[in-house]
Parts: C-alpha cells; sequence; structure tokens
C-alpha cells in the first residue's frame, strides 16, 4: 500500500497573507483528512515549521523577504525532485521582492521551469462549476508576466504549440480528460474581424489552432462562456490579463493555479500576498485550502507519487 499523499507547503513572502492562510487551512478538516504536509520557510512566520529557511522578523525588508521566499521555494523544489513529497503547495510571492532577493523570475512558473529544465504552461483552474453552468472553467496562458506591448512578438506559432501539447497532457494525466477538447481565445476584439482590427488571428492563431488541433481562435467576449456551459475543458488565453480576468471574475476564492509540465503537481491559491491585510485575521484561505487538496488529488491519482 503506497504512503499517504505527502505535500511541501510553502510559506511565501513572510510579510503578506502566506503563513495566516496557511495556518487556516491547517484547521480545515478536509485538509486534515487527505494529505501530510511538510511546511517549508523561515523561523518567525508563528507556524512550526518543519524545513527551517532562515529566520525572519518583523520590520525586515522587502528584499530579506523576497530572498527568504525564493530560498523557501529553491528548497521545496528539491524536496519533490528527491521524492521527500509527493508535490508542491505554493503561498504567494512578492515579484518586486523576489527580484530585490536576488531572484530574476517573474514568478513562481518560470522559476519552476528553470529550476526543472521543464517547459510549463500556467493554468487557472476552477475546482467547480460557477453557478448556472456545467463545466469548471480552466484558462491556461500561451504567454505569462510580459508587458501587454510585447505580447504580439512574443505570441508565435511555438508559443501556442508548446501550450498547447502541455495543456493537452496535463489535462489527460492530472485530470483524466482522454480527449480533451482545447479552445484558443483570439488576440483581438472579434478575432480581427476579417482583418479589420489586426491580421494576427487570421494569419497565425487561425493556422496555429488547426495545426495544433485547438477549436478557434473564438472571440474572447464569448469563448469562457461556451467553456463554462461545456463546450471546451480549458482555453489557452494569449496574454496574461484577458485569461486571469476570465477566470477570477467566474471563480475567484475556488480556482487554483496549477503549473502543467512539471514531473511533480504544484498548486497555489488563485491570489496575491495582500500585504495590505496581513496581520488583520481577513484573509479568506479558500483559495489555499482548494490548492491543497487539488495538489493531493492529482498527486494521488497521476501516478507521479513517490513508493
Amino acid at each position: 500500500m503506497l504512503p499517504r499523499v505527502r505535500l511541501a507547503i510553502t510559506l511565501g513572502d513572510p510579510r503578506g497573507i502566506g503563513p495566516e492562510i496557511v495556518a487556516a487551512a491547517l484547521r480545515d478538516s478536509r485538509v486534515l483528512a487527505a494529505p501530510d504536509l511538510l511546511l517549508v520557510g523561515p523561523r518567525g512566520t508563528g507556524l512550526m515549521v518543519d524545513e527551517v529557511i532562515g529566520e525572519w522578523t518583523a520590520g525586515q525588508s522587502a528584499a530579506d523577504a523576497g530572498r527568504l521566499a525564493g530560498l523557501t521555494v529553491d528548497r521545496a523544489i528539491t524536496l519533490a525532485q528527491d521524492a521527500v513529497v509527493d508535490g508542491l503547495v505554493t503561498a504567494p510571492l512578492d515579484k518586486h521582492a523576489l527580484h530585490a532577493g536576488g531572484y530574476d523570475f517573474p514568478g513562481h512558473t518560470e522559476l519552476l521551469a528553470a529550476r526543472t529544465g521543464r517547459s510549463v504552461a500556467m493554468m487557472l483552474a476552477a475546482t467547480r462549476p460557477a453557478p448556472g453552468t456545467v463545466n469548471p472553467l480552466r484558462v491556461v496562458l500561451a504567454t505569462t508576466h510580459i508587458a501587454l506591448r510585447d505580447v504580439p512578438d512574443a505570441l508565435t506559432a511555438d508559443a501556442i504549440a508548446r501550450a498547447a501539447d502541455v495543456t493537452r497532457n496535463g489535462l489527460r494525466d492530472w485530470f483524466r480528460i482522454p480527449e480533451p477538447r482545447i479552445a484558443l481565445c483570439a488576440l483581438n476584439p472579434h478575432a480581427g474581424d476579417g482583418g479589420r482590427f489586426g491580421r494576427e488571428d487570421d494569419d497565425l492563431l487561425t493556422p496555429t489552432a488547426r495545426e495544433c488541433g485547438l477549436l478557434g481562435p473564438f472571440p474572447a467576449d464569448t469563448v469562457f462562456v461556451r467553456a463554462m456551459r461545456g463546450a471546451f475543458d480549458a482555453v489557452i488565453a494569449p496574454y496574461h490579463d484577458v485569461g486571469m480576468t476570465a477566470i477570477k471574475v467566474a471563480s475567484f476564492g475556488s480556482a487554483v493555479n496549477v503549473t502543467l509540465g512539471l514531473p511533480f503537481p504544484r498548486t497555489s491559491p488563485d491570489h496575491g500576498t495582500a500585504i495590505d491585510i496581513a496581520g488583520q485575521g481577513i484573509a479568506d484561505p479558500s483559495s489555499m485550502i482548494e490548492a491543497i487538496l487539488l495538489c493531493a488529488a492529482i498527486a494521488r491519482e497521476s501516478g507521479t507519487r513517490r513508493t
């Protein structure tokens, strides 16, 4: 018999709400019944940490917080690569602090890709259908944390093809969808309207979708609704905000960030550090709870577990 699923939980930026939403999740009966949890982070966060990464004292600099957060993620990745844990759940990072602390990555996704050498994709996945719909919305990004002006250059046929491959494999292996139906969201309003609003959808997205076995491209103002009504299992979005806005409006608090393409599951909440409300006792742990439960389910059912 395999042992219980074991997950590493990183505490994120110690100035933010990460430690308190982790603490709240540890009191949830569903979390207590699911995986064994190994907490990774610095001392001084108010939690009993299993893998100690330095010391944190209130009032330290943002750079100190970013360095400790980055070291914490690095340690958790090593634990997963060494099969000490079956997956990672990461509390939010502050990107500016991470950079100031010596980590030149926009966020977790890029750091995980660099450390594992894998082609990955960022997916926000609802854990249940929104009221009045039948399908949980899943959104994958073809480009991630870049300026909007840089999107047309970064949105290449290769970028779309990589996202399509990683998404298809992730839906099959981690979500048990044998034949995923994946839609491509258009770049321009009304999918370019025959070239009136740009040629990218006709000249790039349409032939690439055909070559990659994707459906579309479909306009952004309808494709996500169609997915929620059951037409598609996931939508690949051309840039960050069009995809993230859709999933967060539809499922904020019950959606989970999943890094597809890794040799182990990694999930995180669908929100940031919320430093402005940290320590006030009002942070909602719902998405962290969902992230833990989803990571445990993927590890348990996907065949990626340690033996």
